[in-house]
């Protein structure tokens, strides 16, 4: 009885070290948005892309409204790696949090539009009006703001006269569209092109002339430093997937869309026209390159625009060393 217990003990102390001394997780949580540019992330979850690259690994989805909410998961840990816009990325690694840019998801996706009977007919036009975005200070809120500004136009954050209303879900924008209650969005698609198709909203700025619109990434690919340095394989993995499902969204865009439309289907009940997908898909370019000075460009204009207390600087934050070895087959 004594050897038994002793056996036991030495066991119980094994396992106990030998889990201290492992810090890689078996357990990856992965967090998307449900939006059009998050493609690689809906087909790499739909198809089991992650699935088959990430063997091993037991996997969690988390599909979040805005980046705000994103990041706090991030911070807290409760996901280790994901697709989330530039902006919140961004505004998160300025302010101390440990976060990398491991690559691109898309470009583009962001739709400047107008209300039905609002006023609007051009950017010269949002004085005295409101206009909405996902987040407060998220990339389509920037991109929106830096165009006002260079037409003299300030929202009423920074004593100006145009009311900017932030944290607004998309779908939260189709109600308030069609109650009156807000007279402007710059929208992540699908959810711009179904404000135009089904409400009868007038695109004020398409997205390959909103600011940077051609070159930002709208999704980028992000982990922590840490769970990078603990877990590169399972970084590897993902990023393998991440790969394949861009590959995919080129080579069967028909199958693609039909999946994310499946996908919001089991969200919300309700599918998007197919048209709304196929002319929103055009807004944008799902891609794996990232654009190291676009992201500057996007933070400069940030701090400009008062979202930021300092001058920013980026160092540190982009490192796609490990993508580009995996798309070079090295």
């Amino acid at each position: 009885m004594k050897r038994f217990f002793t056996v036991t003990l030495l066991a119980l102390l094994l396992g106990v070290l030998a889990a201290c001394g492992s810090s890689k997780s078996e357990s990856v949580a992965i967090g998307f948005f449900p939006n059009l540019d998050h493609a690689a992330a809906i087909v790499g979850k739909e198809k089991g892309f992650f699935e088959e690259e990430m063997t091993g690994k037991e996997l969690d989805f988390t599909s979040f409204p805005n980046g705000n909410d994103f990041i706090e998961a991030l911070d807290n840990n409760a996901i280790q790696l994901g697709y989330v816009g530039p902006g919140p990325a961004i505004n998160y690694f300025l302010a101390g949090g440990d976060i990398v840019v491991l690559g691109a998801a898309a470009n583009g996706a962001t739709l400047i539009v107008a209300r039905e009977g609002s006023g609007i007919e051009t950017l010269e036009d949002f004085a005295g009006k409101s206009f909405c975005t996902p987040g407060n200070g998220c990339t389509h809120n920037v991109q929106l703001e830096i165009m006002l500004q260079d037409m003299g136009l300030t929202t009423t954050r920074r004593g100006g006269v145009v009311d900017h209303q932030p944290r607004v879900n998309p779908a939260n924008m189709m109600i308030m569209f069609e109650s009156g209650e807000i007279d402007a969005a710059a929208a992540p698609e699908p959810w711009g092109t179904y404000l135009v198709e089904e409400f009868g909203a007038k695109v004020i700025t398409e997205w390959n002339e909103v600011y940077l619109g051609e070159t930002l990434a709208s999704v980028v690919v992000v982990t922590t430093p840490k769970f990078l340095k603990e877990n590169p394989e399972a970084v590897d993995q993902f990023l393998k997937a991440h790969k394949r499902a861009v590959d995919y969204t080129y080579e069967n865009t028909a199958d693609t869309l039909v999946t994310i439309n499946d996908h919001l289907f089991n969200i919300s009940q309700q599918r998007l026209p197919e048209s709304v997908l196929e002319n929103a898909w055009k807004r944008m370019v799902v891609t794996t390159e990232t654009h190291a000075d676009a992201l500057q460009a996007w933070a400069t204009a940030s701090y400009e625009l008062n979202f930021i207390d300092n001058e920013p600087n980026l160092e540190g934050f982009v490192d796609t060393s490990r993508l580009d070895k995996i798309i070079s087959g090295n």
